[in-house]
C-alpha cells in the first residue's frame, strides 16, 4: 500500500469514526486475499468500526480493516521492539539471497552491493544522525534517540531496486533512486556508484567510491541520499509523528535544508542549512508563474504537492520558505515544530486549523509576511 493510499484511506476512517489513540500489545489473526496470517504489535489507533493501526516490532505500520480481523489477543508480554540482529534476520529472510547486513550505532543496512558502499552509507547515515539531533537541540527542539534500529536497503542496481519498489509505487517507482517508505519506516534505494564503480577490484573500491561520490555532477545523487535518510531521522527522533498531520512543506521542506553535501569532503555531507543551489534556482524560476497568495496555500493543505502541475514549484518553494524560517524566525519556528510534533496518528487538521497553527507563531498578517519572505528570498545569493 502506498503512503497515498493510506493516507486516503486512514483518512476516511478518522473523519467519520472518531478514532482512539492507545499502546496496547496485541496479536492479531486476519485474513487477506484468502490468506491468514498474524501479527503482533502495538496498538496505535483504533476506529470505532474496530479498524486499527497496528505497529509490528520491525517498525512496519499495518492498516487493518475490520473485515478482515478474525481474531484479537492482548499479549502477556510487553511490547518490545526488534534488536538489530532480530531486524537483520528479518530483513534477510524476505530479500532473499544476495544480500549481506552492515550494522552501525544506530541502522541496519541489508545491501546487494559492496561491503565497501554499504560502509560509506553507513558513515554518512551515522554522521547525518548524530548532527540532526545537534542542531535541534540547539534550537530548543528536544528530540529523542531513535527507540530501534532503523532500517535500510540498497539493491545492486536500478532494474532490481524498481522491481521491489513498484510494489508499492506502481509505474512511478522507475523514476525515483530512493525514497523512505512512511508505512515500513525503511529507506530504500540502489548502489548509486552505478557501472563507475564495477571496474574497481574490491580491495581499492571505498576509494573509488569517494571519488566517484565526491565528483562534479554527483551532487544530486548524494543529496537524495541524506534527504530520504533526513526524512526517516526526523520521524523517528520526535521531530514528526508517522501518519501524523505534518504539512508536506514542512517535511519535504526540513529534508531539503539538510540535503546540502559537500563534495570536497570524502564522507559527502558536513553541511547544514548551506544554501541548497539547486532549490534555489528553481524557486527562483517558478517565481515568474507564482500567483499572489501562494503561501496561504502552502500552508493550508498539501494539494500543490499532490498535483503534477503545481509540484515542481511547491518542492522549491517548501525549501524556501524553511531556509527563511529557521534563518529569521528560528523561535517562531522552533515552537512550531514542537505543536507539530505532539500531533497524533490519522488526526487531520482542517486547512483553517492549519491556517490558525501557523498564526499562531508566525503572527496573523500572512500576506505581510510573504512580503518579507519572498523579498529576502529573491536577494539570496
Amino acid at each position: 500500500m502506498s503512503r497515498m493510499q493510506f493516507l486516503l484511506l486512514f483518512l476516511s476512517l478518522s473523519c467519520c469514526l472518531a478514532p482512539s489513540w492507545a499502546s496496547a500489545d496485541e496479536q492479531v489473526r486476519l485474513k487477506r486475499a484468502g490468506v491468514e496470517q498474524a501479527i503482533a504489535g502495538q496498538i496505535l489507533v483504533e476506529a470505532s468500526d474496530g479498524g486499527l493501526l497496528l505497529e509490528d516490532p520491525d517498525g512496519v505500520l499495518w492498516v487493518l480493516q475490520p473485515g478482515e480481523i478474525v481474531e484479537r489477543k492482548t499479549r502477556d508480554t510487553p511490547f518490545a521492539r526488534s534488536t538489530q540482529d532480530e531486524l537483520a534476520a528479518r530483513l534477510l529472510a524476505e530479500l532473499g539471497d544476495g544480500f549481506q547486513v552492515h550494522t552501525t550505532a544506530h541502522f541496519v543496512i541489508c545491501y546487494e552491493t559492496s561491503p565497501a558502499y554499504a560502509q560509506w552509507c553507513g558513515a554518512l547515515y551515522e554522521r547525518l544522525y548524530r548532527a540532526f539531533l545537534s542542531y535541534w537541540e540547539h534550537r530548543d527542539v528536544v528530540l529523542t534517540e531513535a527507540p530501534a534500529p532503523l532500517p535500510a536497503i540498497i539493491f545492486k542496481d536500478k532494474a532490481s531496486y524498481v522491481e521491489y519498489a513498484s510494489a508499492e509505487f506502481g509505474e512511478a517507482a522507475a523514476a525515483t533512486i530512493g525514497y523512505y517508505s512512511i508505512r515500513s519506516n525503511r529507506v530504500l534505494m540502489y548502489d548509486l556508484t552505478g557501472a563507475d564503480a564495477q571496474q574497481f577490484g574490491r580491495s581499492t573500491q571505498a576509494a573509488h567510491i569517494n571519488a566517484i561520490l565526491t565528483r562534479r555532477g554527483a551532487e544530486r545523487t548524494v543529496a537524495t541520499i541524506v534527504h530520504e535518510a533526513t526524512h526517516q531521522i526526523a520521524f523517528n527522533c520526535g521531530l514528526h509523528t508517522r501518519y501524523a498531520d505534518i504539512p508536506l512543506w514542512v517535511s519535504e521542506g526540513v529534508a531539503m535544508y539538510f540535503e546540502t553535501p559537500d563534495l570536497g569532503s570524502s564522507r559527502g555531507w558536513r553541511t547544514i542549512g548551506a544554501v541548497n543551489r539547486t532549490r534555489l534556482l528553481e524557486f527562483k524560476q517558478a517565481l515568474r508563474d507564482r500567483p499572489a497568495g501562494r503561501l496561504a496555500e502552502l500552508i493550508a493543505d498539501d494539494a500543490l504537492f499532490r498535483n503534477t502541475a503545481s509540484a515542481a514549484a511547491a518542492y522549491p518553494e517548501a525549501w524556501a520558505l524553511n531556509y527563511y524560517l529557521l534563518k529569521r524566525m528560528p523561535k517562531e519556528y522552533a515552537g512550531y515544530l514542537k505543536k507539530l510534533s505532539e500531533r497524533k496518528p490519522v488526526d487531520y487538521a482542517t486547512p483553517d486549523e492549519r491556517l490558525a497553527d501557523f498564526k499562531e507563531f508566525f503572527g496573523e498578517d500572512l500576506a505581510q509576511l510573504e512580503v518579507e519572505y519572498l523579498r529576502a528570498m529573491r536577494a539570496l545569493r
